[in-house]
């Protein structure tokens, strides 16, 4: 053997035909290490730009126009990152969102 090679042990017969565990194997319980972890929920209704001299105009009763048209889906962000999408409903009194569309993550295109 020259200084060259590598004396590599032989593998055993089938060693390398390991295959990662199918998505139907796992359940909830494979993520029990991060029920815990805390995640910022943002629901975003739309946006707007303004310039600081408009901004300090605001006063209570002001309306800013937002580059969302009635009825369009908004944003659902967690942790700053887009997830999903949904509309706006009304639970018991209070605003909440329901999701209308999971984002995939290529799928984000902001």
């Amino acid at each position: 053997m020259s200084e060259n090679e590598l004396n590599l042990p032989e593998f055993e017969e089938g060693a390398g035909d390991l295959k990662p565990p199918e998505a139907s194997e796992k359940s909830a319980t494979d993520l029990t290490p991060v029920f815990d972890v805390p995640v910022h929920i943002s629901a975003v209704l739309g946006r707007a730009h303004v310039d600081v001299a408009n901004l300090l105009r605001l006063e209570r009763g002001s309306v800013l126009e937002l580059d969302r048209k009635v009825g369009e889906a908004i944003d659902i962000f967690v942790n700053n990152r887009l997830v999903a999408r949904g509309e706006v409903v009304i639970v018991d009194e209070r605003l909440g969102v329901t999701m209308t569309e999971i984002i995939k993550g290529g799928d984000a295109g902001q």
